[in-house]
């Protein structure tokens, strides 16, 4: 069993206030909504994406054949490391110093050794980079130098999960240096739809036969037929006129939740997201987590990005940030 900690329901279900995850909190978007209720699982999708990543690829200017499909962020991390692992055995993975599990999680299960924040030298098959990063919400700074600067024959991925929920600031990436690493999307996040699974990742301009390698490692039809109809939603021009909507929304609602936390002694860290870490005035965040819980209101423990003593906030609807200050209030006895 996978016992790797995520955000999201939990054996209680949903939270009605769920401050865990880093979904839109503006949405579920209505048109990909309709287009998924209007989508017919009768049939397979084309198992080559064709349409799809045609669409993926003029979406970020590219050509198709740099567009491999992904069942999820999580199965595309897992596959690329094995790929890595395959061609390199006993390779090191480098991490941020505050990561996703699910990048130590891939490398261990291979064999291979994370590092965390250090050099990508020669003997580093594998470089991670979150941009923007997870948990904090915040640019990496000097990432385009430590591309340039990586060993050339390490393989490098930028998880760009966040990228859409960006709400200021932009990454320190020149577009040339994107050609040359692989950049891993998720637009379920963007689009309030954690719940589909589909992502894909853009190749680099000379991966040549590693993006072979790598689709050959994919299960059949990775992505299904509802996936399928995310994806080619997120590229039209409506989808991002509301996501670009949905972000001066998000940024009025993400003032007010950090006054609220200044207000309530919770002390949160700069961020560039729709999400951001705070630490509450307590000394078990843990212990914190599982009363606010039972009010109906989750948020992420950081401690498994290597960040204790806080937690992550989603940027979530005025109603949702009164609701987790009363249930403060209620296990605070104030």
């Amino acid at each position: 069993m996978n016992t790797l900690q995520h955000g999201g329901p939990d054996a209680q279900g949903a939270a009605p206030h769920d401050f865990s995850t880093n979904g839109n909190g503006c949405g579920p978007c209505p048109e990909v909504a309709k287009a998924l209720r209007q989508v017919s699982a009768a049939h397979y999708p084309d198992p080559r994406y064709t349409a799809l990543r045609q669409q993926l690829a003029a979406f970020h200017a590219v050509s198709p054949a740099r567009i491999v499909m992904a069942a999820s962020a999580s199965e595309f991390i897992s596959r690329i490391t094995a790929a890595v692992a395959r061609v390199r055995p006993g390779t090191a993975v480098a991490l941020p110093r505050l990561s996703y599990g699910d990048y130590a999680r891939a490398a261990q299960a291979w064999g291979l050794a994370a590092r965390c924040d250090e050099p990508v030298t020669a003997d580093v098959g594998l470089a991670w980079h979150c941009e923007p990063s997870s948990p904090l919400g915040q640019s990496e700074a000097g990432l385009g130098t430590r591309l340039r600067t990586a060993d050339p024959s390490a393989v490098q991925v930028i998880d760009r999960a966040y990228e859409p929920l960006r709400l200021d600031g932009m990454a320190d990436v020149p577009d040339a240096a994107l050609d040359t690493v692989w950049q891993l999307w998720t637009p379920n996040k963007a689009l309030g739809l954690t719940g589909i699974r589909a992502a894909y990742a853009i190749a680099p301009t000379d991966a040549g036969d590693a993006v072979e390698r790598v689709h050959a490692m994919a299960p059949s039809w990775p992505v299904g037929a509802h996936g399928v109809a995310l994806l080619a939603s997120w590229v039209q021009p409506s989808v991002q006129r509301w996501l670009d909507d949905s972000r001066t929304v998000l940024r009025h609602w993400k003032a007010l939740q950090r006054k609220r936390c200044d207000d309530m002694g919770w002390h949160s860290l700069p961020s560039n997201c729709n999400f951001f870490v705070a630490a509450p005035p307590v000394k078990d965040v843990a212990q914190l987590g599982g009363r606010l819980r039972a009010h109906g209101v989750k948020l992420r423990d950081t401690a498994s990005f290597g960040l204790p003593g806080h937690v992550r906030m989603a940027v979530l609807h005025p109603d949702s940030q009164h609701a987790w200050e009363e249930a403060w209030r209620a296990v605070r006895g104030i």
